[in-house]
Formats: structure tokens, sequence, C-alpha cells
């Protein structure tokens, strides 16, 4: 039924892969399915960190790819794929989505606060915009 799962990570928090990483393997395992790790950076840190200097940038995607990876490991999850991204988070999701072909996104949600209400949710943009299944979890 599914064969390539997504999960987007925030990687400064926990909660963002505490339970959406293990609901996305036990479902690769149902389903001989390949787990996609994802990470945005966002546009507003490239601007601020790298400046958009190419060098700069570049460094930028080296330590969030880096920082996935140790994550990856210390999910005891090696062999998952991963990706990084530069953008909107909503978006970037989304574009990764569609790069990777994933065919169900499995993300994290919070309850919505009041800023979530004004301004929209990233998760509620995922799964407003997907061209694929979205299952969010939460704690």
């Amino acid at each position: 039924m599914y064969s390539r799962i997504l999960v987007p990570v925030d990687l400064d928090e926990p909660s963002s892969w505490g339970k959406a990483v293990p609901v996305a393997q036990a479902m690769a395992k149902t389903f001989d399915a390949i787990v996609i790790l994802c990470t945005i950076v966002p546009d507003r840190v490239a601007m601020l960190e790298a400046q958009w200097s190419r060098l700069s940038m570049q460094a930028l995607l080296d330590k969030a790819s880096a920082r996935l990876a140790l994550l990856a490991n210390d999910l005891d999850a090696r062999e998952l794929e991963r990706e990084v991204w530069v953008g909107s988070i909503g978006s970037g999701i989304l574009a990764v989505a569609e790069k990777v072909d994933a065919d169900l996104i499995v993300l994290s949600s919070h309850r919505p606060e009041m800023k979530d209400w004004l301004l929209a949710a990233n998760a509620s943009r995922v799964v407003r915009h997907a061209n694929c299944s979205v299952l969010v979890v939460r704690d």
C-alpha cells in the first residue's frame, strides 16, 4: 500500500520525532516501505546564519545533514534515507514529498495554540495541500 514514507522532523524539537519515527518504522515494516527522514532549514535561519552566501549556505546544509544523520543513528535507524531542504516549513515538507515521491507523510503535531489559529500550523498546511496521504501523530 505504501512504498515511500516521509517523516519531517524539527532537529531542535524531540517531540517532532518521538512518536512519528516509530510509527513510520512500524508502517514501513508492515508494507515493506522505505522511510525518509527530512528536515527543513527555515528561510529566516538561512538568511540570518548563512546570509545567502554559497559557502555559508553549504555549511549550514552540511550541519543540518550531519545532525539528521546523528538523529537517525540515535533512533537506531541508520538505514533511513535523509533529505535536507531550505524554505518555509509547510512548503518545504510538500516539496520534499514531491521530490522523493512519497506516498505517505507521517508527522507530529502539537495541540493548537492561539498563534496557530492565526498563522495556520505547518501540519494543517501539509494535510490540506499534500498530494499523498498524511498521518498526523499526536503525543
